[in-house]
């Protein structure tokens, strides 16, 4: 059975733009609280660390998901080690990209691994 790598790489490339368009957006949330106290009251300057601190975890979580997209782009090459198992070392059959269920964090229950059309 053939995949088309595209039908799942472009879809990552569309949610890196997205991440990197909530980043912009966010950007000003994530400047620090201001401590001027003529200017605002105790509550607001908590409503606004608040704020901050939400903002700092959105990103974070961004992070994260990157690293996780960055991953499932990056192309892994005949014989390359991708984990282990009782027997030892599990090694690419084929160069391509690897793609787990979304299911699973890790290769627990298997994986494939999708080739370029051209044979990329």
């Amino acid at each position: 059975m053939s995949i088309d790598p595209a039908t799942f790489r472009n879809p990552l490339l569309q949610r890196l733009a997205e991440l990197d368009e909530q980043d912009r957006i966010s950007a000003k949330d994530r400047d620090p609280v201001t401590l001027d106290q003529e200017s605002v009251g105790r509550l607001s300057r908590i409503d606004a660390m608040q704020v901050q601190a939400m903002a700092l975890a959105q990103k974070r979580r961004r992070k994260a998901e990157r690293a996780g997209i960055a991953a499932a782009l990056q192309r892994i090459e005949e014989g390359e080690v991708l984990g282990q198992d009782v027997n030892g070392d599990v090694k690419a059959p084929h160069a391509g990209y690897i793609m787990m269920p979304l299911y699973q964090k890790q290769g627990a229950e298997g994986f494939f691994i999708t080739q370029d059309p051209q044979g990329n």
